[in-house]
């Protein structure tokens, strides 16, 4: 299983929201290149990557941050927040991003999705955040009437990447991870599932790997990197076991 560790992007800095709360933003580092290389030294196989401004603006807005970090690095980054077009996201891949976030697209856009996965196979990540069990798009400020299982399940035959699940609930909040949805989730689709939101103890990455057989295929890990209650090196160990 991989790890994913995470680099949330605001204002130029690598900070950590609780629930997606722009106002409830702890800022972990102002040197984001710096923090990519050392999970890539530390022996990171991905980053994943948000640009949160530009989730709320529906555009790139640390498009400077994220180029430094594509600098910084020679590990593959996965990139979310703010790709809505086909531009933006031809634009990425083209400065060396390995594939694509797509969460607001992917609910109101799915010719797009659809024509950027038979383009780029293996390239584009469906991004599924889910509030009680609904779709939020548009950094989440917004919630559409749409099941998360149906929104997975439109991509089924598209050739995406990943699936990335996100509770938003617990997004954060150091709360542990929503294994019961991660698992029905996995076990409904085909598509490989990313777990996201709330990794709290290296006790949620042992429980994450006991259903990598059931189509978890990693865990996108944050706070618990940041304020030490993980250690990454026993992560990426029991993970690799």
């Amino acid at each position: 299983m991989i790890l994913y560790p995470a680099i949330d992007l605001k204002a130029g800095a690598c900070v950590r929201l609780e629930r997606g709360d722009m106002a409830r933003a702890t800022v972990f580092s102002t040197d984001p290149a710096a923090q990519a290389r050392a999970f890539a030294e530390a022996g990171c196989a991905w980053l994943h990557v948000v640009d949160l401004d530009g989730a709320f603006a529906g555009r790139p807005r640390n498009a400077e941050a994220v180029a430094a970090i594509l600098d910084a690095v020679a590990i593959p980054v996965q990139l979310g927040g703010g790709i809505r077009d086909r531009a933006t996201i031809e634009a990425w891949f083209e400065r060396g991003v390995a594939r694509v976030a797509l969460g607001t697209a992917a609910a109101r856009d799915p010719e797009l999705v659809r024509a950027v996965c038979r383009a780029h196979p293996s390239r584009v990540a469906v991004g599924i955040d889910a509030r009680d069990g609904r779709v939020a798009v548009a950094g989440w400020a917004e919630t559409e009437a749409l099941d998360a299982l149906d929104l997975g399940r439109r991509y089924e035959d598209c050739g995406a990447a990943a699936i990335i699940h996100t509770d938003i609930a617990r997004d954060g909040m150091l709360d542990g991870v929503n294994l019961d949805a991660t698992r029905a989730l996995a076990e409904a689709l085909t598509t490989p599932v990313i777990a996201s939101g709330g990794v709290a103890s290296l006790d949620d990455l042992a429980a994450l790997a006991d259903i990598e057989a059931r189509g978890v295929a990693g865990v996108i890990v944050g706070r618990a990197l940041y304020d030490g209650r993980i250690a990454l090196d026993r992560a990426l160990d029991l993970l690799a076991a």
